[in-house]
């Protein structure tokens, strides 16, 4: 049986994806400094958009909507991406990203508050099951020592990534609603993350201890390289998957499937048993974050449906 492609692609996006979150943290182990992996990253960005504009003969949307909703959203994901590469120093992968996936709760109350969309029992169900994920997640056996905001810095900066994350998310979705005409094309907005990475490489630089020793080895930079591309890979099979197929099938698949590959694969690598509370913890995001996504699901539908003009309604 023929495979769509739309599902190639979109499976193409949990492997990538997934593989990338469960391997990020070994470049920064190995002594190469978390920003200038996002500097790889960026590289890798601008490859893979020049074979996505290609696709489309270069057709950018450059109209003002276009343009500030791609360079929000693009600066929101870059940004969360930036803090990342930081925060998985004090915080294992496993934990890190069911956290960060949670995401879709924020997108789902932007656009309940926004524009007015109407949030499935489903979706809000699972916004109240990823608030008890994220306290099952931060718990942490009693040692005596005292606990202070430092030693849970890593969830704050988890929050925060999901915060810029389901806001970016809410961005690209509000730029469908506004207009009759649809969302921009996927490749444009492939551009926009892009061009968003180079502007922030600055930041990258000024956030790099160079007085460290860096290893621009095998095991470092070309580390970096290697799994970096797994990620701009990712988001090329994104916009596909996207151009191919329905975005209200493809996100909900990415945000629900790629956090189960990275955590399984973590707990793999580092051999780590979890306390039974954190696993609970991320057995209920996983659920949340299935029960969001199909709540989304439902919400972008209907959007949909009021914006078919009446000759599409017609055929």
């Amino acid at each position: 049986m023929k495979i769509p492609n739309w599902l190639f692609y979109a499976s193409g996006v949990m492997i990538f994806w997934g593989v990338w979150g469960a391997l990020i943290e070994f470049p920064e182990q190995s002594g190469f400094p978390a920003p200038l992996s996002f500097i790889a990253w960026a590289g890798t960005l601008v490859f893979v958009t020049i074979y996505a504009m290609t696709r489309i003969n270069w057709k950018l949307d450059y109209d003002r909507t276009a343009i500030v909703c791609g360079m929000a959203a693009g600066l929101l994901g870059c940004g969360g991406q930036l803090i990342l590469f930081n925060a998985l120093i004090d915080s294992p992968a496993y934990i890190f990203f069911p956290i960060i996936s949670l995401n879709p709760a924020v997108t789902i109350v932007l656009s309940v508050l926004i524009i007015k969309e109407k949030a499935t029992r489903m979706a809000w169900f699972g916004i109240a099951l990823a608030l008890l994920a994220i306290l099952l997640l931060t718990y942490e056996e009693p040692t005596g020592e005292v606990v202070t905001l430092a030693d849970y810095m890593w969830v704050i900066r988890a929050l925060i990534i999901s915060a810029m994350w389901g806001t970016q998310g809410f961005i690209i979705k509000y730029a469908s609603s506004v207009t009759r005409e649809g969302s921009m094309e996927a490749e444009s907005v492939t551009f926009y993350t892009m061009a968003s990475a180079l502007l922030l490489i600055p930041v990258a630089l000024y956030m790099t201890d160079f007085s460290q020793s860096i290893n621009w080895g095998l095991s470092g930079m070309y580390a970096a390289i290697a799994i970096q591309s797994l990620n701009a890979i990712g988001f090329l099979f994104f916009a596909l998957s996207i151009r191919h197929g329905k975005a209200i099938i493809v996100v909900p698949m990415a945000h629900a499937f790629a956090p189960v590959i990275t955590v399984i694969l973590s707990l793999v690598i580092y051999v780590i048993f979890p306390h039974p509370f954190v696993l609970l913890g991320m057995l209920i995001a996983f659920i949340a974050i299935y029960l969001m996504t199909r709540g989304e699901t439902e919400m972008q539908g209907d959007i949909t449906d009021e914006l078919v003009s009446p000759k599409e309604a017609s055929k």
